[in-house]
């Protein structure tokens, strides 16, 4: 009897215990709700906004949108390996010399064949230059397992740092920008291409965490009638 007595006492604090757990991280993905939200609308608002000069400061919030002006140093060209809408080729990131420090511009997507600067010597662009487009957070070490390979000179992420310091770039602002969808002479580089997209299941996995907080209390009820009862 005792012994049935302890195993009764053991289900119910589990039961209690896993109901509470699961209320909480039920809780705690409604939270996340309302955080996922909040960016989705933040975000949402600035790419409607109209392009702001790029001040010189070091930090922006990604997805702001910004217009900078200078002199693009096509010596110095970044190819970084893509999949696009498009098919797959590369990204062309170009430092943009403003006079008082370098930007990296993702100038937009060209197709493996077309790498080469060579061939496609329209869209290399002289003289100053006005950029409108998208700031974006600089992407450091490369992508799931491919990691960048600067003395291949071999880029599978848009990594500000690593880049400026394999061009011998200095005075590099921390993020880039992905160029609009402005079409370039020649319709090369293929800019506009951003994906603007939030994973949002919070919903979804408060309403589980919720569910499997019921299904506790559902046992732990049954358990205690037991109990009760004398079962």
């Amino acid at each position: 009897m005792r012994r049935s007595r302890a195993k009764r006492g053991a289900l119910i604090a589990l039961c209690a215990g896993l109901a509470l757990l699961f209320a909480g991280l039920g809780v705690w993905q409604v939270e996340r709700l309302a955080w996922k939200r909040d960016l989705i609308a933040r975000v949402d608002a600035r790419l409607a906004a109209p392009a702001v000069a790029l001040e010189a400061r070091e930090t922006w919030p990604e997805y702001s949108k910004v217009w900078a002006s200078g002199r693009f140093d096509h010596a110095r060209e970044t190819l970084v390996d893509a999949l696009t809408e498009r098919g797959k080729g590369y990204w062309v990131l170009t430092p943009l010399d403003t006079g008082d420090r370098t930007i990296l511009v993702n100038r937009g997507f060209v197709p493996s064949e077309r790498a080469a600067a060579s061939t496609r010597p329209q869209g290399q662009l002289s003289g100053d230059v006005v950029v409108t487009g998208l700031v974006r957070l600089t992407e450091p070490g490369g992508r799931f397992l491919r990691a960048n390979q600067p003395s291949a000179d071999r880029w599978y992420s848009r990594d500000v740092a690593t880049i400026a310091a394999a061009r011998d770039l200095s005075e590099v602002a921390p993020f880039f920008i992905d160029a609009d969808a402005t079409a370039n002479p020649g319709g090369l580089p293929i800019g506009g291409l951003t994906v603007v997209s939030f994973r949002n299941s919070h919903l979804v996995y408060a309403l589980t965490w919720f569910g499997l907080a019921g299904l506790c209390l559902f046992g732990l009820v049954l358990t205690l009638r037991t109990t009760h009862n004398g079962g």
